[in-house]
């Protein structure tokens, strides 16, 4: 048995290959692994627990029937921030705080999507503790699903836009000692993270920071933590 980390699937009613990667995945692994961790932006966009986009029945429903077997958590990202109790009750799966600690096969290990690392971005981390305010949230929610819906697809296309007007093509990077003041307040565990789409494994001290890779076209990929240790897996449609 071994627990599985998979991280930005970003699944949307366009990516056809990746939701059936998704489905796929959870068959392969439902009753076979001791837990399944998502760990932030599962979606493209979350506007509320009360989305009733077509495209979000089928994934729902497989992870509710993983959960029943397997435990199944998940955390919120920089897309998906909205996730609620409401989701929780569709999908079967736990939510996270970020950062969550955790101790699986031997090893102590801290979870967290990554994009609170990301401290060189400060426009991102302006947006990111507005957008954290309960005050802030409710307000959103209480906007017609539809405005919700055209708000973030407006949002996406302003941060594509602003990438190429900058000649960014990437996620900002994590920056070390954001990095390393987290690990040093959690006792140096093992950091598993994504957000950053650089999957890799880094070390820190006594401590490894794993990179969870990110899934696109038709592939991605998870780590897979068991006795014998973490490793890096790849995974891409039949």
């Amino acid at each position: 048995m071994a627990t599985h980390f998979i991280s930005d699937l970003h699944l949307a009613d366009d990516t056809p290959a990746l939701n059936r990667l998704f489905l796929d995945a959870l068959q392969a692994w439902q009753g076979r692994i001791d837990a399944l961790y998502i760990l932030g932006d599962l979606f493209e966009y979350w506007v509320g627990d009360d989305d009733d986009s077509p495209f979000l029945e089928t994934p729902l429903a497989a992870m509710r029937a993983f959960a029943a077997v397997t435990p199944l958590f998940v955390m919120r990202g920089n897309r998906d921030f909205l996730l609620g109790e409401g989701f929780c009750r569709r999908s079967g799966a736990r939510l996270l705080d970020d950062p969550t600690l955790i101790q699986a096969h031997g090893r102590r290990c801290l979870l967290s999507h990554g994009d609170v690392l990301c401290t060189g971005d400060l426009a991102y981390q302006q947006f990111r503790t507005m957008s954290r305010n309960p005050q802030w949230q409710q307000a959103m929610l209480a906007r017609p699903l539809a405005e919700r819906h055209a708000i973030a697809r407006q949002a996406r296309q302003q941060s594509e836009m602003a990438k190429r007007q900058n000649g960014l093509t990437e996620i900002s990077d994590v920056a070390a000692d954001a990095v390393e003041a987290l690990l040093a307040e959690h006792g140096w565990p093992t950091l598993i993270h994504g957000h950053t789409h650089r999957p890799a494994l880094h070390r820190h001290g006594e401590s490894e920071r794993w990179v969870i890779q990110d899934w696109h076209d038709d592939r991605g990929g998870y780590l897979r933590l068991d006795d014998e240790g973490i490793v890096s897996l790849p995974l891409s449609a039949a």
